[in-house]
């Protein structure tokens, strides 16, 4: 139990970061979506999207797996100094070389994407890869070393720099500019558009966090251990193919709309940026799911060597598949409301693809969860192949029915990619490490969640009066929660923060 209340602690400070960092990211939602709410806006939106998509594409080929190498090496008693100075020596080399190869091919890229020739926009895009690229295994030193405290301070920082060069160069400078159009300023600004300047505020984020994070690269030297890097490359080569199918399942959806849909370009592009906009109010998984994944992953490395890791784990599972369905309700019942804050009027059209994409993401947050078995056996070429098989899915399903379906094809797709992984990584797991997940709990309140969400849709589609909605998801939600809390009483009695609340 004592492991168990440690995850949850660090679970809660990660999530306290990364709520405070994605919330404060999210304020950028709909100042975007409503300084951006003209047609032009919503294409600039839309190109914005797709690098963004983009970017988190070819990241994975930046970090080849190095990350979670880290973890698992740092686990094994892999001699840490010279861990550390291999593994940024060899992203430090890769970075160089496969920045130098974009940067070349900038040209042809900027006609792929179709920026119109700014090329400009490709290096900046260059820059914000590499510098959070040589940032991950400083980021991981803090989680492997359990600091999220620092962890948690660097990536709010951050985030409050973009907000800040995101309101400045949107909102404040074309003020500025038309006051001051023959200033040096402003003859720089009129150069570029908002898909600029919203790449330049993710730079600018990205050179603060790593300024940052001097005291964990501060200690680098160029120094490599040929032994330690073939073990580790060997380990983390597969999560290429990992990461690349994953970024296939998160990604490729956005770019596929952009080519697929069969409209005019600006119709596309406005389409792309009212997918991503709404996509964005899955948050409240996202969330947990990234916050889960920042200490589980040291966590599960470090448990697997102890006799009753399985029973671990499968306790962690039922409170993880708990979390998600609040977070689904607690997006799904309110999205009336979440409408109103976080969108422009123009991006409320696709609000109906939430629910899809929160399930899908329900789907994923499990799959994570359930990921520790070929991480901790060594079978990462396993978690290969079924990432593949999720990858496979996007692409067909997006290519058979982005022309008829547009944005919702993208939304099902992703959900039965998820949902596949989830299934096939579930069965393939206890063949290889069976962990004793309490299946029968865990699908009835899945069930449960899904009803609920049913009945409030059902309401819904009775009434428009917000009131009413409003008061039926609350209702909703409190029956949910006062489900949960009858049935763990016990096990709530005995968690961190949450513990000391509960009384018999």
């Amino acid at each position: 139990m004592a492991s168990l209340k440690r995850l949850a602690g660090q679970t809660v400070w990660y999530g306290l970061s990364n709520i405070g960092a994605r919330l404060l990211n999210y304020l950028l939602t709909p100042i975007i979506t409503i300084l951006l709410n003209s047609p032009k806006g919503q294409v600039d939106y839309g190109d914005y999207s797709v690098l963004m998509a983009a970017i988190s594409f070819v990241n994975v080929l930046y970090t080849y797996g190095m990350e979670t190498a880290y973890f698992r090496f740092s686990a094994s008693g892999t001699d840490q100094k010279k861990l550390f100075q291999t593994t940024m020596s060899s992203l430090f080399v890769s970075t160089i070389f496969i920045s130098l190869a974009i940067w070349v091919f900038r040209v042809p890229i900027d006609h792929f994407v179709g920026l119109n020739g700014h090329t400009e926009y490709i290096t900046w895009c260059v820059w914000i890869i590499a510098i959070d690229t040589i940032s991950v295994i400083p980021f991981a030193k803090l989680r492997q070393e359990e600091r999220p405290r620092k962890y948690a301070f660097t990536k709010v920082a951050g985030i409050i720099v973009n907000i800040f060069f995101t309101v400045f160069f949107i909102y404040y400078s074309p003020m500025y500019v038309h006051q001051h159009p023959g200033s040096a300023y402003a003859r720089w600004y009129v150069q570029y558009n908002n898909t600029g300047f919203l790449l330049l505020a993710n730079l600018l984020q990205n050179i603060v966090t790593f300024l940052l994070l001097f005291k964990e690269w501060s200690a680098f030297r160029f120094r490599f251990d040929k032994e330690i890097w073939k073990k580790v490359i060997w380990y983390s080569s597969p999560m290429i193919i990992v990461g690349l199918g994953g970024m296939v399942n998160e990604t490729i959806d956005r770019i596929m709309l952009r080519k697929l849909l069969p409209v005019s370009e600006d119709l596309a592009k406005t389409a792309v940026g009212i997918y991503s906009a709404n996509y964005k109010l899955a948050i409240f998984i996202t969330l947990f799911i990234q916050a889960f994944r920042m200490s589980a992953e040291p966590f599960f490395f470090n448990q697997s060597t102890d006799k009753n890791a399985p029973k671990t784990y499968a306790r962690v599972m039922k409170w993880f598949v708990i979390i998600l369905c609040v977070a689904f309700l607690f997006t799904s019942l309110y999205i009336d409301v979440w409408e109103r804050i976080f969108l422009g009027s123009s991006y409320r059209v696709g609000v109906g693809v939430v629910p899809i994409l929160l399930g899908a993401n329900v789907c994923l947050g499990i799959y994570y969860n359930l990921s520790v078995w070929y991480k901790i056996t060594d079978r990462m070429r396993m978690g290969m192949y079924i990432t593949l098989i999720g990858a496979a899915i996007t692409l067909l399903l997006n290519f058979a029915f982005i022309p008829k379906y547009g944005m919702y094809a993208c939304a099902w797709a992703t959900l039965a990619a998820y949902g596949s992984m989830m299934v096939v990584s579930y069965f393939m797991g206890q063949k290889y490490f069976p962990v004793p997940y309490a299946i029968k709990k865990l699908l009835a309140y899945l069930a449960i969640m899904l009803f609920l969400f049913a009945v409030s849709r059902g309401v819904a589609a009775l009434t428009h009066l917000l009131v009413i909605r409003f008061i039926t998801a609350t209702a909703l939600m409190g029956s949910f929660l006062y489900l949960v809390f009858n049935t763990e009483k016990k096990e709530l009695k005995q968690l961190p923060y949450i513990g000391r609340f509960v009384k018999e």
